[in-house]
């Protein structure tokens, strides 16, 4: 005599499918591994500029990278990701670092082209990092900020090529067609560029 099959209970059948239905950056773990996978600097935190505000791209193929530019945000860590978020602003860089501890946040990958330079030439051949601080107040460029800054730097330039030195490792300011001013006069360039190569 054969035993009548046992069949999941009306509420174990709702559990699964409410499971189902969870996108898979909410289930443990998936979400801190998705994250590692698309930085492109290890430690880095993924946090997505909008889609709006740079070009996606087959970097280096599609443009070779020649050059590391190093911006200054003018505003708060926190309000420079709000702005690369805000798809009506139309500016992102690469990565962000803080000043408090040079965490660095990536916001575009690196094979896109984002929009920092002011340049379309330069915006496609470059990596855009921006720092947190403002050029008139140099207690914003902490040791931190300037020693995790060049590890990032150092990486890239190694990644891509590209010489550590200040013909390829440039300020905003140096960007031609640009009215920017950043890093500006305090960012201590010898000290940078002597970390990038020892980094």
């Amino acid at each position: 005599m054969e035993r009548a099959r046992s069949f999941p209970s009306r509420r174990r059948l709702l559990k699964g499918a409410a499971l189902a239905a969870l996108p898979c950056s909410l289930l443990p773990g998936t979400r801190a591994a998705a994250q590692a996978a698309v930085v492109d600097f290890p430690g880095a935190e993924w946090t997505q500029a909008s889609t709006s505000n740079y070009t996606a791209s087959n970097r280096p193929t599609a443009y070779p990278l020649d050059y590391v530019i190093i911006h200054v945000t003018q505003a708060t860590y926190s309000n420079t990701l709000s702005i690369f978020q805000n798809p009506q602003k139309k500016v992102s860089a690469h990565y962000l670092v803080r000043s408090a501890d040079g965490h660095v946040a990536q916001c575009v990958r690196e094979h896109d082209i984002a929009w920092h330079a002011g340049n379309w030439d330069y915006n496609t051949r470059s990596i855009g990092i921006e720092h947190e601080g403002w050029v008139d107040q140099p207690a914003y460029f902490t040791n931190a900020l300037y020693e995790e800054s060049a590890k990032l730097t150092a990486a890239i330039c190694t990644r891509y090529g590209i010489p550590k030195d200040r013909a390829h490792i440039i300020g905003h300011f140096e960007v031609p067609g640009t009215d920017h001013t950043d890093p500006g006069p305090s960012w201590d360039w010898t000290r940078y560029i002597r970390l990038v190569n020892f980094a």
